[in-house]
């Protein structure tokens, strides 16, 4: 049997095992959560800006640690996880996903050691997230020097 034969194959037996997904359902159920997760972080900086006497951006980075540790609380606890599976990708695109998934990273090996369990794993996640982060950033950075010198 070819190989071409046997892809076929393969993926019809695939198809016919998957479970089939409503797509509109989860869709609006991911925008909601994650609109909702959105809402509650406008929340929090709305009050926190009748609270204390910062700028814009110190409010926006204390209610992104806010929704940071909100997010790995839920996940020790495990109740993010339940409203991932429900949520999907609503869930994930906040900062809040990137908590979770940091912190499920943690947790889920700690048992091998704080160096070599928790931190070499949690940032097994966070480490690509950062580099692209701060090379973008630094990319960004040169092109807006560039069109600002000339």
């Amino acid at each position: 049997m070819n190989v071409e034969k046997r892809n076929q194959r393969y993926a019809e037996y695939i198809s016919k095992i998957s479970p089939r997904t409503r797509a509109f359902p989860s869709m609006f159920w991911a925008f909601v959560i994650g609109g909702l997760i959105c809402v509650i972080g406008e929340l929090i900086f709305m009050g926190l800006m009748e609270i204390f006497d910062y700028d814009e951006k110190g409010i926006g980075a204390l209610t992104s640690s806010i929704l940071i540790m909100i997010a790995a609380i839920l996940t020790g606890f495990g109740i993010y996880d339940r409203i991932g599976n429900f949520a999907g990708g609503g869930s994930i695109v906040p900062i809040t996903g990137f908590s979770n998934s940091m912190a499920a990273a943690a947790i889920e090996h700690r048992k091998e050691g704080i160096i070599f369990g928790t931190c070499a794993n949690m940032f097994k996640v966070a480490g690509p997230v950062i580099v692209v982060g701060i090379t973008l950033s630094m990319l960004v950075g040169v092109v807006y020097f560039i069109i600002g010198v000339i």
